[in-house]
């Protein structure tokens, strides 16, 4: 069921983007509810594992290691996570590129659900909502283009997305190799990921630094959902 859902949730949202992808005001709102959603499962799910797991290490370092990570891979997908497809034009980002930074970046966050002991746990559901709208974006990049636009989806289109939606699958897979004590320090890295991804996309500035009320419900209706789910998940072990 893990699996199914993390390859559903990047198909679904690819195929929503190559119909829907000329909709940049769509893909902005999907994004800011999905950051409002993820910043929650990150302070109420993964950082309380994180900094309850019996290890002297220092996790906070992870955390940073997985926030210098983010800002690295970024310099690959050009922004992707935040919703910035629109500012590339196909000659300065490669889908090579694209597709390392997408990989790397879905592979290590499936590596946690190797020990997950809730099944569909909010930190799944927090991959999940996360995948939507990048996927989304992804499409409307892939196949909006006026190359693809008239022919058949490409062969690297479509090798794109097939590698990002069984990264977290196969991340999910090697984790079942690791040391389940490695746990809580795949997590600080996972929880500095979303963590950077999510504060970016919720304080950017907005234009003219007006008040956007719109952004402001869409983030307390993503922050709510991922409440709901907090307090209904058995969390016992």
């Amino acid at each position: 069921m893990t699996v199914f859902l993390l390859i559903l949730s990047v198909v679904s949202g690819v195929f929503l983007g190559k119909y829907f992808g000329k909709k940049e005001k769509l893909a902005k709102n999907l994004l800011i509810l999905s950051a409002g959603f993820l910043i929650t499962i990150c302070l109420n799910e993964v950082f309380p594992q994180v900094y309850t797991a019996e290890t002297g290490a220092s996790l906070g370092i992870f955390v940073i290691a997985g926030v210098l990570l983010q800002m690295i891979l970024e310099a690959l997908t050009k922004g992707f996570e935040h919703g910035h497809f629109h500012h590339h034009s196909e000659h300065n980002i490669l889908p090579a590129a694209l597709m390392v930074g997408l990989f790397i970046h879905a592979f290590i966050e499936g590596i946690p659900l190797a020990n997950d002991e809730h099944g569909l746990s909010p930190y799944l559901w927090g991959i999940v909502f996360h995948n939507l709208p990048i996927s989304f974006i992804l499409g409307a990049f892939l196949f909006n283009r006026k190359d693809e636009s008239r022919s058949a989806p490409s062969y690297p289109s479509l090798m794109i997305v097939a590698l990002f939606a069984l990264a977290s699958p196969m991340g999910m897979l090697l984790g079942n190799y690791f040391d389940p004590d490695l746990q809580p320090y795949f997590l600080a890295i996972v929880g500095g990921i979303f963590l950077h991804i999510s504060s970016v996309i919720i304080f950017e500035s907005n234009k003219n630094h007006n008040i956007d009320w719109l952004k402001i419900g869409l983030v307390i209706l993503g922050v709510s959902l991922a409440l709901l789910m907090h307090l209904f998940h058995d969390h016992s072990h």
